[in-house]
């Protein structure tokens, strides 16, 4: 999903917390160019949206794990038993930075992890890392050594 292949590319955010959903649109904005997001403020509306035709498919989904009405792991599980969706690369983005979280996600076939950072410089820095990967490295669930994606 290297620079050069994000035209067009249409990226689902899921996270209840306004504050990260902004932060998380602002800097995706400064690291790549003609992505678009749609975001989400709790997990059953996230799969009430992949559930309908008419919005397209996400090419990537950023998905909290703490969420109301349906959390992150209800949803992960949902999206990779479904075989419509179960390729949609998830990309677990969460303030949850717990082995024993990281390790339940891994396991449940999330692609890669991110905890959420404590500033707007490193979530740019980790949106930069996920947005460098081609899409071959997306598709391609890493070894869980390569699974945590940090700065």
């Amino acid at each position: 999903m290297n620079r050069s292949s994000n035209l067009n590319l249409h990226v689902y955010l899921a996270d209840d917390d306004a504050d990260d959903r902004f932060l998380f649109e602002e800097a995706l904005k400064e690291v790549v160019n003609n992505v678009k997001l749609t975001t989400v403020d709790n997990g059953e509306q996230l799969m009430n949206f992949l559930g309908k035709q008419t919005p397209p498919t996400p090419h990537l989904i950023f998905l909290d794990l703490n969420m109301p009405l349906k959390n992150g792991m209800e949803c992960l599980d949902e999206i990779k038993s479904n075989s419509k969706l179960k390729n949609i690369p998830v990309v677990i983005f969460s303030t949850s930075c717990q082995k024993e979280a990281i390790d339940m996600v891994y396991k449940n076939g999330a692609d890669f992890y991110i905890c959420k950072p404590d500033n707007f410089q490193t979530l740019k820095s980790l949106l930069d890392r996920v947005f460098a990967l081609n899409s071959n490295d997306l598709l391609t669930r890493p070894s869980r050594e390569d699974f945590l994606i940090s700065v």
